[in-house]
C-alpha cells in the first residue's frame, strides 16, 4: 500500500530546482538529524511512496512539487563524512544512527501552494505540518489530505 509524505526543505539549503538539477532529477534525502523522522525514513519509507517537496523558511512558504520514493531506507553516507555538514562520529559503518531515501522529482507546480492557503483549507485542518510546535522535517500525509492537496493545486493552474 503506498504512503504519502511532506518532505520539508529550505531553498537556500536545497530547492525542488536543486532537486530537477540532480542527476536523474533524483537524489538522497539525507542530513536529517531527528530521531522521530529518522524512524519513517529507516522503518516506514518505501519505493513507490509519494511525497510533497515543500519549501520552507522562506518569503513564501508552500508546497512546490512532488516526489517519489525510489529506494528506501539506508545508513545516510553523509553521517559517516568528516567533510559534511551533518557528519555525526557516533554514526558507524557498522552501527549507524542517521537514515536516508532516494528521491526523484515527479512535479514541480507551476504556482506553488502556500501555507497560507494550506491552512485556509478546511479539509486540511489535521494535516501535520499545521499543527502548533510542529518542527519535522518529515510529516506524513494520509490519502484524503494527499487528495485534497492535488485538488488545490490543480485548481491553481
Amino acid at each position: 500500500m503506498r504512503r504519502y509524505w511532506l518532505f520539508k526543505s529550505e531553498p537556500d539549503t536545497f530547492s525542488i530546482d536543486d532537486l530537477a538539477r540532480s542527476p536523474n532529477q533524483t537524489t538522497p534525502w539525507d542530513g536529517v538529524r531527528n530521531f522521530q523522522a529518522r524512524n519513517m525514513l529507516r522503518d516506514d519509507m518505501k519505493p513507490s511512496d509519494q511525497g510533497f517537496f515543500y519549501h520552507s523558511s522562506c518569503a513564501q512558504p508552500g508546497i512546490v512539487g512532488i516526489v517519489s520514493i525510489t529506494a528506501a531506507g539506508y545508513p545516510d553516507r553523509s553521517a559517516q563524512d568528516p567533510q559534511s555538514p551533518y557528519f555525526d562520529p557516533k554514526s558507524r559503518t557498522d552501527n549507524p544512527i542517521w537514515y536516508s531515501v532516494d528521491v526523484k522529482l515527479i512535479r514541480k507546480f507551476d504556482v506553488p501552494l502556500t501555507l497560507t492557503a494550506l491552512r485556509n483549507a478546511e479539509s486540511l485542518a489535521d494535516l501535520v505540518i499545521l499543527r502548533k510546535g510542529n518542527r519535522l522535517s518529515i510529516t506524513p500525509v494520509t490519502p484524503t489530505q494527499w487528495s485534497h492537496i492535488l485538488e488545490l493545486t490543480n485548481s491553481r493552474r
